[in-house]
């Protein structure tokens, strides 16, 4: 691409919002069954990634009034983004967890196009892909879905079904896919509409009477968001600092997840979200801190997943604010409240709302956006990400993919990020946190897993 290209709002929103004890990295950690070969590696990442995604191999840098564009990198060389780690085979899977969480800390050089893979050789079972993406190149479903298209199906005679968007599947609230909901499209539509004419409405007052009743039920939604009071004080959340700590569960067959929620009732979402509200529960409670409710924010797609990601890549999502009803110390009642809470959220317009905001952000000072992201981020202690992987075996460069987890990034004094991605029948949790807020994430996964028993039990 010649030239220079301007940012696109929602995008800049993410570059500003970084600080340096809050890095805005997607992170993402595949671990493969035997040796990676490096050579092929690098042969599938420029074909399928640098040579089809302009973004991979552009630069930022300021422009006029220091608003930020996109240029192509000078000298742009795969090698300095393509490089290799080595763990000593002795450390385990513990060395392999505090390897990912020194990386969650160190910043992406400004001075090139800000992403980097590193191999890494010598951890337990095979090797491992850990990749480093900043967000203002895209959101996290885009991401995953561009990390996912370096893959190939290991039968080749299977459909290359990567994407599962059944009922059941560990998936964000999608409305546009979502039967019955036409009035709910209409509106995302109509509120998107209204955020790109709303300079036009000073313009022409005419328009304001139309875009008022458009933008009515989004309006409302803001309003609720703009009251929601701040969390509760707890572990969970306060001043950041510059370490980072990770860890991740074992893969859970997705079918044991899904008898839970045929016996109990809900989608497989809503089980591995009570488990994870279980899990928050049980982590308070040996902090000695109050079991009160907090709110996780969870990212939820608005692009349409039937058409290919574009090529420029961006932003394309909303959140939603999640209130996990840890107060409830009865498993059964907490699926029951966390199906409730997020059927309510799934017909609400929060999603398209947030996404406006954080467009307008992006057309802000830095420093109003910091203030506005620090009071929005007061209101939730984590953010909560599930995402669908791929239904079926998928290799990258001719070695078997055996799991994935992946992180994207909080925001204001949140630092505690959880995130569920299903793959190939089985679902991994992962926990990346602040280590001064959780400094042991190994016990919050621990706690998930212990949560998800006691559901099954209760659904034998």
């Amino acid at each position: 691409m010649a030239g220079r290209e301007r940012m696109a709002s929602m995008d800049a929103a993410w570059l500003q919002m970084e600080e340096p004890a809050n890095l805005m990295m997607i992170t993402a950690v595949l671990w493969f069954d035997g040796a990676v070969d490096l050579e092929r590696l690098r042969a599938v990442v420029r074909e399928r990634l640098v040579e089809r995604y302009p973004r991979f191999r552009q630069r930022v840098v300021p422009g006029p009034l220091g608003a930020p564009h996109w240029e192509d990198a000078p000298d742009f060389e795969l090698e300095e983004h393509l490089s290799t780690l080595r763990v000593p085979e002795s450390a385990g899977r513990a060395g392999l967890e505090a390897l990912v969480g020194d990386w969650l800390g160190v910043p992406l050089e400004r001075s090139r196009p800000l992403w980097h893979f590193h191999l890494v050789r010598g951890a337990p079972g095979g090797d491992v892909l850990l990749a480093r993406l900043h967000h203002c190149i895209a959101d996290g479903i885009a991401l995953a879905r561009v990390l996912l298209s370096l893959t190939d199906p290991v039968d080749a005679a299977a459909v290359p079904e990567t994407w599962d968007e059944s009922q059941e599947a560990v998936t964000p609230s999608e409305p546009e896919r979502r039967p019955g909901a036409p009035g709910w499209l209409r509106f995302a539509r109509g509120a998107r509409s209204a955020l790109r004419k709303g300079a036009e409405m000073v313009r022409e007052p005419i328009l304001a009477g139309d875009l008022v009743r458009e933008g009515a039920k989004g309006a409302a939604a803001l309003g609720k968001l703009l009251v929601l009071p701040p969390d509760p004080r707890s572990p969970l959340r306060g001043p950041l600092g510059p370490r980072k700590v990770a860890a991740w569960s074992e893969p859970i067959e997705l079918e044991r997840v899904k008898a839970v929620g045929r016996t109990l009732g809900g989608t497989v979402n809503d089980v591995l979200l009570t488990a994870v509200t279980g899990a928050l529960r049980r982590y308070l409670a040996t902090r000695d801190a109050p079991l009160e409710d907090v709110h996780a924010l969870v990212p939820v797609n608005l692009r349409p997943m039937d058409v290919p990601v574009p090529r420029e890549l961006g932003n394309r999502f909303g959140v939603v604010f999640l209130r996990l009803p840890i107060h409830l110390a009865e498993p059964r009642r907490r699926l029951r409240e966390v199906a409730k809470r997020m059927e309510h959220l799934k017909r609400s317009p929060e999603a398209v709302v947030t996404s406006g905001v954080l467009e307008l952000l992006g057309r802000t000072p830095a420093a109003l956006e910091r203030a506005v992201v620090d009071v929005m981020g007061a209101k939730a202690s984590l953010v909560a990400t599930n995402v669908p992987g791929p239904r079926q075996p998928v290799s990258l460069a001719g070695s078997r993919l055996k799991g994935l987890t992946f992180w994207v990034p909080q925001a204001g004094h949140v630092g505690l990020g959880v995130s569920l991605f299903s793959y190939s029948g089985q679902v991994t949790v992962g926990v990346a946190s602040d280590a001064s807020r959780v400094p042991d994430p190994g016990a919050l996964v621990a706690a998930f897993q212990e949560e998800l028993d006691a559901l099954a039990t209760l659904a034998p």
